[in-house]
């Protein structure tokens, strides 16, 4: 756009006609004498009152906002983690596998043998008062929780390591033994050996000891001796020793080996709840060609306490 030398725009005359800046002369508007409009002003002129624009927010409002969406967004977020650890099992329930602040059930697939064959009882055992310990030298093993009586020789300190064989985690570690004969299977053996069994889900000490005890009797049974074999069931059934419930388990089995003299032999398996996850388990076999000593069975057995 051009000027004129007048500065004057181009295209308007001296009394504002054609440009954006003239004042309207009319009801309101300022005049000069006789009723003729007066000079118009520098510049723009000021709207009245009225006429003016809303002032511009100071501020607040949009704070508001941003705060108001901020918080919805970290509740949407907490409410997706929960979703994911609920979906996972992480406060519990039947897919727990019992890691994590809150525990739960392991699954079927990842419980011990035993506690998958023996579910848990709806009751809790009954505990008797503790029983006096025996006088006498003792086996003592904090690793399964019990103690018993030391017979003297031909018996000999347990010194051949682990023992974990059958299928339901069964360890033997300590106690005492003999060796009754060798053949061209090995040596074979008289034994009193303790050890434990994981019996429980998690952190549960509750054990159905009826189940428990013969499912470890026929573990030893099938792990330990030649196959096939016969059973005679002496004694099965559930007690207590030192104040603690157990279930005690005496057989006799019948075999025959190549190059074995043993025909048979005596065994007692003792289960003890120690209240423990784990139950504790007394082992004791007398082959036919040591008969005499199978009186000291019963000896053993009602020497057991938890330690």
């Amino acid at each position: 756009m051009t000027t004129s030398t007048s500065g004057t725009p181009s295209g308007a005359t001296e009394d504002g006609e054609g440009s954006p800046w003239k004042r309207a002369v009319g009801h309101g508007a300022p005049t000069g004498h006789g009723g003729s409009p007066g000079p118009l002003p520098a510049g723009p002129v000021e709207p009245e009152a009225d006429d003016r624009p809303p002032p511009p927010p100071d501020g607040k409002p949009r704070t508001l906002l941003w705060f108001g969406l901020a918080a919805g967004g970290a509740l949407a977020a907490g409410i997706a983690v929960i979703l994911v650890l609920v979906s996972t099992g992480f406060f519990g329930g039947s897919t727990r596998s019992g890691v994590g602040p809150f525990g739960g059930i392991q699954p079927p697939a990842s419980r011990p043998p035993l506690a998958r064959l023996c579910p848990p009882p709806s009751g809790s055992p009954e505990v008797q008062e503790s029983v006096p310990v025996p006088l006498g030298p003792r086996v003592i093993d904090p690793n399964a929780g019990i103690s018993y009586r030391q017979l003297p020789t031909p018996w000999k300190a347990w010194d051949r390591g682990p023992w974990t064989r059958g299928t339901l985690g069964v360890e033997f570690e300590q106690g005492y033994y003999f060796v009754t004969e060798n053949y061209s299977g090995g040596t074979y053996l008289a034994s009193v050996l303790s050890g434990k069994v994981p019996a429980t889900v998690g952190d549960s000490l509750s054990l159905d000891l009826e189940c428990a005890g013969r499912q470890v009797s026929e573990d030893v049974r099938n792990a330990y001796y030649p196959l096939p074999n016969a059973k005679e069931q002496t004694r099965s059934e559930q007690t207590t020793l030192g104040g603690r419930p157990a279930w005690v388990s005496t057989f006799h089995l019948t075999f025959q080996a190549d190059g074995l003299k043993a025909r048979g032999e005596t065994v007692a398996v003792v289960l003890v709840d120690v209240g423990r996850p784990d139950a504790a388990v007394l082992y004791i076999s007398i082959p036919d060609t040591h008969e005499e000593l199978t009186p000291q069975i019963e000896t053993i057995i009602s020497s057991v306490r938890r330690i």
